[in-house]
């Protein structure tokens, strides 16, 4: 058994489920990508972190983490160990002065605390093996055409609306902590600040 490492190359809506998202890993310097379809709440976690948003109160991740620093438990990495009937299991390998411990982990949750602690993703050879999907150029394009029909959908319902509404609705999003939409209208502001 080999361990590959991955790293998060894409978080998007899932084409094949309605209120899922789905995180793409890529292999470290090889093509092949692990979709994994995940919750709209772990999506959320997720983006929190790779957008390095900070929350005005702790995430449940976020909890973890501090709970595991003030205990001086670090996280070395996490492994997706297993996939059995279409769901991947993963374990978080983490370690103390004395110990080195495995604990069991959803594998969305695992994620969003490997990129909180900026530890690597590994995954089993025969789970890539298996699940993974080769990156052509095909799918590349694919994942372009998604993406921007995503972005393209999500911008024209913003485009209707005025900086000041865009941050007045940026403001409410971000207090009802919906952090995925609030990345869509940061990206809008953004794009209209730069075109003055």
């Amino acid at each position: 058994m080999q361990k590959i490492e991955l790293e998060i190359v894409a978080l998007s809506h899932s084409i094949t489920q309605s209120n899922s998202y789905a995180v793409i890993l890529g292999e470290v310097g090889g093509l092949r990508r692990l979709p994994i379809v995940i919750g709209a709440f772990e999506a959320q976690a997720i983006a929190v972190a790779l957008e390095n948003m900070n929350p005005s109160r702790p995430l449940t991740h976020d909890l973890m983490k501090n709970f595991m620093l003030s205990f001086d438990i670090q996280l070395q990495e996490v492994y997706i160990c297993d996939l059995q009937e279409g769901i991947f299991y993963a374990k978080l390998v983490c370690f103390t002065a004395n110990d080195t411990i495995e604990i069991d982990s959803r594998t969305s949750d695992a994620l969003a605390l490997a990129i909180r602690f900026g530890c690597p993703i590994y995954v089993n050879s025969t789970i890539l093996d298996q699940a993974g999907l080769e990156n052509d150029g095909s799918e590349k394009e694919r994942t372009h055409i998604a993406s921007e029909n995503i972005q393209s959908n999500n911008s024209n319902n913003l485009s209707t609306l005025s900086l000041s509404e865009l941050n007045a609705l940026l403001n409410e999003v971000l207090e009802q902590e919906d952090y995925i939409r609030a990345i869509d209208i940061r990206d809008e502001i953004a794009k209209r600040n730069e075109q003055k």
